[in-house]
C-alpha cells in the first residue's frame, strides 16, 4: 500500500492552522482594556463632552479598565453611545495596544426654536435638545410652530445652506402660518415674504437679481417688505 504523504502533509497543515487561530483566539480573549479614547469626528463644535461619553459608557458597563476583551460588547456599546440624543453615528474598536476607541459623529443643527420649547432642527429635520456645551449660530425660528410647518421650515433650510449668500445672510425664519414664511437677513431692515415652499428656486433667484440691483442702487434701506409670494414677481413695500 502506498502512502500519499501529500494528504499526510496537507493535514498536518491545517492542524497547525487550526492551533494558531485557536491560540491567537485565546490570546486575543485575555487582551485587556489599557486606556479609553473618546474620538469626535467632523464637527469642531462639542455638543457632547469626552467626559459625558465616559460616564455614559461607566453607568452602563462600570469601570472599563482592564476588562479583558471577551467580555466587550461592542455592538452593544455603539446603541449606548447613539442612544444619546447629541450622537448621529458611534463607532467602538478595541487596538491591538489595548486602547478602547469610541469614534462618535455628532447631530449637526441647522436651526433653533425659540417659543414655549426650545430646540434645535438637526440636519436630517429631526429635532434635537440644546446642550449645555456649546450654542450653535444657526438661523432662529420663531412664530407658529407644528409638524407641517416646520416640515417646510427644514425644505427652506436645506436650500438656503446649499445657497452661499442666502447660507451668510438669512439669520431667521418667522412662522405667520403654514405655507407664509418669513425671512430675516442680517444687515437689512426688510422683512422677506416667502409664501410657501413651492417654486423656492425661482423665488430666491428673483430675489438676488432684485437684492444685487436695489445694492447698486443703493435703495435697500427704502424698503420694509419684500415679498416673493406672486408668479414671477418681486412686490416691494417702501418706507
Amino acid at each position: 500500500m502506498q502512502i500519499n504523504w501529500n494528504y499526510i502533509k496537507m493535514f498536518g497543515l491545517c492542524l497547525v492552522l487550526l492551533g494558531l487561530y485557536a491560540f491567537s483566539g485565546y490570546r486575543s480573549g485575555l487582551k485587556k482594556i489599557e486606556n479609553i479614547n473618546i474620538e469626535f469626528v467632523g464637527e469642531e463644535n462639542l455638543y457632547l463632552t469626552q467626559g459625558a461619553v465616559n460616564k455614559l459608557l461607566i453607568q452602563n458597563y462600570g469601570n472599563l479598565q482592564n476588562v479583558s476583551k471577551e467580555k466587550l460588547d461592542l455592538n452593544n456599546m455603539e446603541k449606548a453611545i447613539e442612544a444619546n440624543e447629541m450622537v448621529k453615528r458611534a463607532q467602538v474598536y478595541l487596538a491591538v495596544d489595548g486602547e478602547l476607541t469610541s469614534r462618535i459623529v455628532q447631530r449637526r443643527p441647522i436651526a433653533r426654536i425659540a417659543g414655549g420649547v426650545n430646540f434645535y432642527l438637526d440636519d436630517e429635520g429631526k429635532r434635537m435638545p440644546l446642550s449645555k456645551n456649546h450654542s450653535a449660530r444657526v438661523p432662529i425660528i420663531t412664530g407658529k410652530v407644528s409638524g407641517d410647518s416646520l416640515e417646510d421650515v427644514y425644505k427652506i433650510l436645506k436650500y438656503i445652506n446649499d445657497d452661499e449668500f442666502l447660507r451668510k445672510n438669512v439669520i431667521g425664519i418667522h412662522i405667520e402660518d403654514v405655507a407664509k414664511y418669513q425671512l430675516k437677513f442680517r444687515m437689512e431692515q426688510f422683512v422677506v415674504s416667502l409664501g410657501g415652499v413651492d417654486n423656492l428656486e425661482e423665488k430666491f433667484n428673483n430675489f438676488k437679481a432684485f437684492y444685487t440691483k436695489a445694492n447698486k442702487d443703493k435703495t435697500l434701506d427704502n424698503f420694509t417688505t419684500v415679498s416673493l409670494e406672486f408668479n414671477n414677481q418681486v412686490v416691494c413695500t417702501k418706507i
